[in-house]
């Protein structure tokens, strides 16, 4: 059976359209407005949305989305108040929703109850920054009974084991822009294209470039590149600058729909 997250590109292919896929960190500022903030994106032009999972120590991710993570976690954020949240996201929405996280809170809360809770609630893909290929066989031999996504990243380093990160990989590839961490940049150092043609090579999944996308600019110049373009710390930035001026919501629709009709 399809995922969601496959008949989205398929349907978004028919019409020769590109993804837009947005990111907020669950409970920043809290939970009620992750909700608002999921359906405010939709609503923009979003057409698949991740949920950070908020973690003390986010190796890749850079200051804006540590300070997002904090922000929830000093709000109380935990794995069992945002699948409720999610619970409660699913009654209004069903747009694919994709679990960005660390391995260690899948391990710390079991498994098998964690992957039990994302079928239960709706989640349709996983992507964990730091499970290398080495350690996820026994994540993908569970996943098999499930009908979640396990999304891989491949960079720029990957180089000759990119063949081999692709193998398992269901719903789309994750294509890491920049190295280092994420947050805004003013240019790519990478030859993105030189990159994806790579990674062309080993899969006929949708391609989907992250990592630094800021604005409806640098959407137009990269869209030809790949299936789809993932934005996270912009939205995080506009979130914070929303927190100041109590219009988050307003902050949030107004740029993701700058990126939809860059997109377009």
């Amino acid at each position: 059976m399809k995922s969601k997250i496959t008949k989205k590109f398929e349907e978004l292919r028919e019409k020769k359209e590109k993804a837009l896929i947005t990111y907020v960190t669950s409970g920043d500022p809290d939970l009620a407005t992750t909700v608002d903030l999921v359906l405010t994106m939709e609503k923009a032009g979003a057409d698949i949305v991740e949920l950070g999972i908020p973690y003390s120590d986010p190796l890749a991710d850079g200051p804006v989305i540590q300070r997002g993570a904090k922000r929830a976690l000093e709000g109380g954020a935990d794995i069992d108040s945002i699948f409720t949240m999610v619970k409660d996201l699913r009654k209004k929405t069903d747009i694919p929703l994709v679990f960005l996280l660390y391995y260690n809170s899948i391990f710390k809360h079991g498994i098998k109850s964690f992957l039990d809770k994302c079928k239960d609630t709706g989640i349709d893909g996983l992507i964990i920054p730091d499970l290398p290929l080495e350690e996820r066989r026994e994540l993908n031999e569970m996943m098999k009974d499930y009908p979640i996504d396990l999304i891989p990243l491949v960079a720029p380093t990957s180089e000759d084991r990119i063949e081999k990160i692709l193998l398992d990989g269901d719903g789309f590839i994750y294509c890491i822009s920049s190295k280092g961490v994420t947050g805004k940049r003013d240019h790519f150092e990478v030859d993105l294209k030189n990159f994806i043609n790579k990674v062309k090579k080993y899969t006929d999944k949708p391609l989907a470039i992250g990592f630094g996308i800021s604005d409806g600019e640098a959407i137009k110049n990269l869209k030809s590149l790949a299936d789809g373009l993932i934005v996270g710390s912009a939205i995080v930035e506009k979130i914070e600058e929303g927190m100041k001026e109590g219009q988050i919501k307003e902050k949030v629709f107004d740029f993701v729909n700058e990126l939809h009709k860059a997109i377009e």
